[in-house]
């Protein structure tokens, strides 16, 4: 019988079989890691000894049930990609922006697209009028696509895009962008957010109801699992419902209440757990209650280790990885003082970091007035460059686990999610819970005391119901080009005059074909579709003929 304590040997079994084979294959940043005054830090803080509830709860980086950290050296490897969120006006405008970020040092892009885009009309219908560019770039066919990864190598740069409802089409226009540049679709990293089910909850840009608009999710699935390997097939998105107004424990629930609706929904179409899971992503929202942020995260993890194994059967630990992008909450800026926001933006990132995300992308501080200028975005993402190199918390794993007030809130925050996902389990999952209202009526509530609390100054917003100074009308906003629809319809006709119209019309027509017969991939289709640059609008009308649109039911 050993002297040592369990946790020596379960940390010498973790450090031979997991962290030493990662490490030969990818070794650390550092060979030696130190505080800034010299002190050497562990890669991991563990406690001297503990009973079987740690190892259930916590364990190791790497390892079932993931509480600290997907990856066995998180950090230490490499640092989370640093993806600022870019893109308004034309192709060529957000061009511009995507290679001056990428010239300061971002590692990965983050696609917004405005409005028409995301709600799958042409600039030159009439829905679009005044929403042109406003919000995000103007998309309209694949020559604005190949205007827009212009001297940008699709095999060298992650690529996350925000699109829900023509999500296959924008990833469609993606992969022919790539062809046109000679990349091959398994040599593509990224991903798309495709997330409908918090667009019927919390933020709106839907177009056809639930069970087509499933299909198309699962479709891209199947499609990404066997062509594009390395892409994430979705970005399931706890940021707009927190944005909505939810508390940190409904974001959490909803998230992967939706997410079990995903999964559940491919598995019903034949797909096998272990084949798709993997490619699974999240997207959360980080706020100003740091240790309440930094448990969340680590809350969420283990709960959808626990649904993915349980519930579903997963047997591939990859299946179980909740790996997730943080964007600093916007609806915590603010117009007053907006130079506070330069430090609300640095506690937030300082929680997604400590939680443990993959990704990130720290808000502008100018964003409660207008898209941001160039300056607001240096400093946005220095922000990230600074707590990653210069704060020490990339240095050691999961450095507040044991916390008494952290681990207390991870336990307490996994209880009300467990409680949130078995009453929509018992309603009948998340699209029944959404067309009952039941999600949306938590969230008002939820909203509806932060703001009364605000009003009461109960809580204190800084420069807002306290601290507040008489300021100056900001200057140096940017501000798109009001002629902006004018440039996109006249683009339009020229594609429309250049290209072969027949090819077009017969594609059209075989994806309509293909949306009338539910055992059909449309993935192949609308890819075809896009190839010979038929427009967006194009493509998602002939799914709206044949798919209908969804229409909000009112929850009071």
């Amino acid at each position: 019988m050993s002297n040592k304590s369990k946790v020596a040997q379960e940390k010498e079994r973790w450090e031979s079989n997991v962290v030493n084979k990662l490490i030969n294959k990818f070794p650390e940043r550092n060979a030696n890691f130190t505080t800034g005054s010299w002190m050497p830090l562990e890669r991991l803080g563990l406690p001297k000894d503990c009973g079987e509830e740690y190892f259930e709860k916590l364990g190791f980086p790497g390892e079932y049930p993931f509480t600290r950290g997907v990856q066995p050296t998180m950090y230490r490897g490499r640092f989370w990609t640093m993806r600022q969120y870019a893109g308004f006006g034309t192709a060529e405008e957000s061009n511009e922006r995507y290679k001056y970020l990428l010239n300061a040092g971002q590692t990965g892009l983050s696609i917004a697209f405005d409005l028409p885009t995301q709600i799958g009309y042409d600039s030159d219908a009439e829905e679009s009028i005044g929403e042109v560019g406003k919000v995000g770039v103007a998309i309209d066919s694949l020559a604005d696509m190949e205007i827009l990864f212009d001297g940008i190598p699709l095999d060298k740069v992650s690529t996350s895009m925000t699109i829900n409802a023509p999500a296959a089409v924008l990833l469609a226009f993606y992969i022919a962008v790539a062809e046109k540049q000679g990349v091959t679709k398994d040599k593509l990293n990224g991903t798309i957010q495709n997330d409908i089910l918090k667009e019927y909850i919390a933020r709106g840009t839907y177009i056809f109801p639930p069970k087509p608009s499933l299909r198309l999710i699962t479709n891209i699935f199947d499609y990404c699992s066997r062509e594009v390997p390395n892409w994430n097939t979705i970005s399931i998105s706890g940021y707009h419902i927190r944005e909505a107004g939810s508390t940190a424990a409904q974001e959490v629930a909803f998230t992967l209440a939706d997410g079990i609706e995903y999964v559940r929904a491919a598995i019903e179409v034949g797909l096998d757990v272990d084949v798709f899971s993997g490619r699974l992503s999240f997207f959360f929202n980080a706020h100003n209650d740091l240790l309440e942020e930094v448990a969340k995260f680590r809350a969420a993890r283990r709960i959808w280790a626990k649904i993915m194994k349980e519930k579903f059967q997963a047997q591939n630990p990859k299946s179980m990885m909740l790996r997730f992008h943080t964007q600093t909450g916007g609806s915590t800026l603010t117009a007053q003082q907006p130079d506070n926001n330069i430090v609300r933006v640095a506690i937030q990132t300082l929680a997604a970091v400590l939680g443990g995300t993959q990704s990130l992308h720290t808000n502008s501080r100018d964003e409660a007035l207008g898209l941001p200028t160039e300056q607001s975005v240096q400093i946005a993402l220095r922000t990230q460059q600074i707590v990653a190199h210069e704060s020490g918390v990339a240095n050691t794993i999961d450095p507040l686990a044991g916390s008494y007030i952290v681990e207390e809130m991870t336990d307490r925050i996994e209880s009300e999610v467990w409680d949130y996902i078995n009453k929509i389990e018992s309603i009948g999952g998340m699209v029944k819970a959404i067309e009952k209202g039941y999600v949306q009526k938590q969230i008002q509530d939820s909203a509806y005391r932060y703001q009364k609390e605000i009003e009461s100054s109960e809580r204190i917003i800084v420069g807002v119901n306290k601290f507040q100074t008489k300021e100056d009308q900001p200057e140096d906003i940017l501000e798109v080009n009001p002629r902006l629809r004018e440039i996109q319809s006249q683009k339009i006709a020229d594609v429309k005059a250049k290209r072969n119209n027949e090819k077009v019309a017969n594609k059209l027509a075989a994806l309509e074909a293909g949306a009338k017969n539910p055992d059909v991939n449309l993935m192949p289709l609308i890819l075809d579709a896009a190839r010979e640059y038929a427009t967006l609008g194009e493509i998602c009308n002939v799914l709206r003929k044949e798919f209908g649109e969804y229409k909000e039911s009112i929850v009071l």
